[in-house]
């Protein structure tokens, strides 16, 4: 039996029951897109992980699967980790991380590989790759990718002896016979314990390494999450990154957001997905969908680019296809209720602004100061019922804001993308207002909703 969300989510990916984290093995597959993503499907902690499946034919609607690998093999006992997708002779490459844990509790990491000819079912091939050394057991998540030399590369999230975060790099001819090639990194700056989740975004003019450092220590604005996510832009070439010499910069300014996952698609497109569900243990645990038997869910769906030197992000244009029951605003001050909590509210800021204030359902607000070009998002910590904040300096004035949210979540794109927040939130179920005030000389609002509903009975 297929297994299938039972919930009022409308357009995210989330686990039919248990736990979901990081996307996994992204592609766009004999004319489906294939998103898989860590499952625990046995509960809400991260205590088993399985491969789940969901397949949509326009990133708006999906179909759940079973899970296409499980933990069942001497190599990935104790978790179908994290990776990746590429399609090779018209079959479609699972690799990921085999976990394996001793009795005393030392960790083995392999990086596996399984094999589907109709992207349903798989054959585990187990491991490809030897562990280097220089390197603890801390190394995860391949990213396969094909070079601009007709050579696969597989980059690894890893951990060096001296306890300092890395990325590392594979090369093969036939995706089966794998040669160990060293640090991607021409220069590495000493970013935190551990790099999770790497990625290598080829894109007009320019190549991003996304990546997700853990054992970053709070730096004003930056850097404020349990662990975080962003990126480097540069060249990559022949198994080796070479960084431009920017600072790292986050690629999402909320709460929650991590291990993103790129795939090009049939348009060309590059396509992001994210997990919205780091936390700390204590925040997890007192999720209010804990008592509903899931936690988390993915990101949007969204089209990268560069911009300005930055990564530009938003929102795919097939969500447009959501859309029911335009309504429009106007004004310095504007107030209504929102029809319904699956929705999307465009806004666009004119004139001289000193201060733009939204509160969203009593419980999220947005703040921009221009002066110091502060932009400020603000919700409840559930665990602790206190306040908490996350906050960037825009590199310019504040023009529009883009939101979409769900029941439980929110995504704010700021400036056609040049900032992104991305949170979870829960607020009351009959509170429905949302608020809108500006202040500057000849400023106003100019502001579009609607109701997002899939169409899915």
């Amino acid at each position: 039996m297929k297994p299938e969300p039972n919930r009022s989510m409308e357009y995210h990916v989330l686990p039919p029951k248990g736990l979901l984290n990081d996307p996994n093995g992204l592609i766009y597959y004999k004319g489906l897109y294939h998103v898989f993503f860590q499952w625990n499907p046995h509960g809400t902690d991260h205590s088993f992980k399985y491969w789940g499946h969901a397949t949509s034919s326009d990133l708006v609607t999906y179909e759940y699967h079973e899970a296409a690998l499980q933990p069942v093999d001497w190599f990935d006992k104790n978790g179908c980790y994290s990776g990746s997708a590429i399609e090779h002779d018209g079959k479609l490459y699972l690799f990921y991380t085999g976990n394996v844990k001793s009795e005393e509790g030392e960790r083995t990491s392999y990086q596996c590989l399984a094999v589907s000819e109709d992207g349903m079912s798989f054959k585990k091939l187990g491991p490809v790759t030897r562990h280097p050394e220089g390197y603890t057991q801390h190394m995860r998540d391949p990213k396969v990718m094909r070079g601009e030399d007709g050579v696969f590369y597989m980059i690894l999230g890893a951990q060096r002896d001296d306890l300092t975060g890395d990325t590392v790099a594979y090369r093969s001819e036939d995706l089966l016979s794998w040669e160990f090639m060293g640090s991607i990194m021409s220069v590495r700056e000493k970013l935190g314990y551990m790099w999770e989740c790497p990625d290598i975004l080829k894109l007009k003019g320019k190549d991003v390494f996304v990546f997700s450092p853990q054992g970053l220590e709070p730096e004003g604005y930056r850097f404020n999450n349990i662990f975080q996510t962003g990126y480097y832009m540069g060249c990559f070439q022949g198994g080796r990154f070479h960084w431009d010499g920017q600072p790292f910069e986050e690629l999402d300014r909320g709460f929650e957001f991590y291990a993103p996952q790129t795939f090009v698609d049939e348009k060309g497109r590059t396509i992001l997905f994210g997990w919205m569900g780091t936390m700390p243990s204590e925040m997890e645990n007192a999720m209010p969908t804990v008592k509903e038997g899931w936690v988390h869910h993915l990101s949007l769906p969204r089209e990268v680019s560069t911009a300005g030197g930055k990564l530009v992000q938003v929102p795919v244009e097939e969500l447009r296809s959501l859309r029911h029951e335009k309504k429009e605003y106007s004004g310095r001050n504007i107030g209504f209720e929102i029809p319904h909590r699956a929705y999307e509210l465009g806004i666009r800021l004119e004139g001289n602004v000193e201060t733009f204030d939204l509160l969203y359902r009593n419980e999220i607000k947005i703040r921009f100061e221009a002066v110091g070009r502060r932009f400020i998002v603000e919700r409840t910590n559930w665990a602790t019922s206190l306040r908490e904040t996350r906050s960037v300096t825009l590199d310019g004035n504040l023009k529009s804001i883009e939101i979409y949210t769900e029941e439980t979540s929110m995504e704010i794109f700021i400036n056609s993308g040049e900032e992104v927040f991305s949170l979870r939130y829960f607020a009351k179920e009959d509170d429905r207002k949302v608020s809108m005030e500006i202040e500057g000389a000849g400023s106003g609002i100019e502001a579009v909703s609607y109701r997002l509903e899939s169409g899915r009975e």
